[in-house]
């Protein structure tokens, strides 16, 4: 009894530190320092809350269960260690079936338990809009190495090319207002078709702590609502070439006047209608060769 009181007293100041620590975080540190968050600003994304949410929880699970793992360690060191005076090799054991069943059970109980918070995450992220929900549709098309963007329901479009370097100082600097520059329209549900015209890409937006494969011949979708104007630096995320580094773009969240105003701007320009595949490299791909190649073959 004595001895549980005594822990009793010692988990009351643990608890109060941890609380005052936990009250004193900022919102980064809340985070786990992942980009996206501002101190009383929105997140960027309705999913990057969950996003960090699963960082983390995970973190901390397993920061605990490293700590229990380094105790466990450092106590059999120091309980068990070699005294003085003694000879030989210490009493030996062929097993502990307790321990052993400790050892497999929590493992597995932490495995499943991270299958299942990232499953169900990641259905949450991955679940698309209903056709009626969508506010903005943009058709995504990667290339080596710049990206071109559809904008569906407006029936305008905007070409981009790769990073461009200036030729002030020794290595050069980025040219931002050559980067090929996404328009969005904060708070509006939006859906993103992701193409690609060569080789296998990655659209990731950093702030939006997502990323998502475009393979050629096949499209790939994702589904969010940016919450927080502002504008935000992308990249390709998967080696796609010589000028891989040089695969950048911006996304411009901005308010829907401000959207409206851009599609304007875009159909002054001329640049009405959508960038068709016609441009695509890989016109060899199963089921998409010519249509007349597929009526000689059939004739044949």
């Amino acid at each position: 009894m004595r001895h549980n009181r005594r822990l009793r007293w010692a988990a009351i100041p643990i608890a109060a530190s941890l609380s005052l620590v936990l009250a004193g975080c900022t919102q980064a540190q809340l985070n786990g320092f992942l980009p996206g968050f501002e101190e009383g600003a929105e997140p960027v994304t309705n999913h990057t809350e969950r996003v960090s949410g699963l960082w983390v929880t995970s973190w901390i699970v397993l920061l605990v269960v490293g700590v229990i793992t380094w105790g466990l360690t450092i106590w059999a060191v120091i309980a068990y260690r070699r005294r003085k005076g003694q000879t030989g090799l210490p009493v030996q054991l062929r097993y502990n079936m307790p321990i052993e069943v400790f050892y497999t059970i929590v493992p597995l109980i932490l495995v499943l338990g991270f299958f299942a918070f990232t499953a169900r995450d990641q259905q949450a992220i991955e679940q698309r809009f209903a056709e009626e929900d969508i506010d903005v549709k943009v058709e995504v098309i990667a290339k080596q190495w710049a990206w071109d963007f559809n904008y569906v329901n407006e029936d305008v479009y905007s070409p981009g090319i790769q990073g461009q370097l200036s030729e002030e100082g020794a290595k050069g600097s980025l040219v931002q207002s050559e980067l090929p520059t996404l328009y969005l329209p904060v708070g509006a549900n939006v859906e993103i078709a992701l193409e690609s015209r060569d080789v296998i890409h990655s659209f990731w937006v950093v702030d939006f702590l997502y990323k998502k494969d475009m393979f050629p011949g096949k499209t790939n979708y994702m589904s969010f609502v940016p919450t927080r104007e502002g504008t935000y630096e992308g990249k390709c995320a998967e080696l796609c070439g010589e000028y891989h580094s040089l695969m950048l773009f911006n996304v411009e969240v901005v308010s829907e006047a401000e959207y409206e105003e851009y599609i304007e701007s875009l159909r002054d320009l001329g640049q009405e209608g959508q960038l068709s595949n016609e441009y695509d490299r890989n016109q060899n791909l199963p089921g998409t060769g010519e249509p007349e190649l597929k009526e000689e073959h059939e004739a044949e």
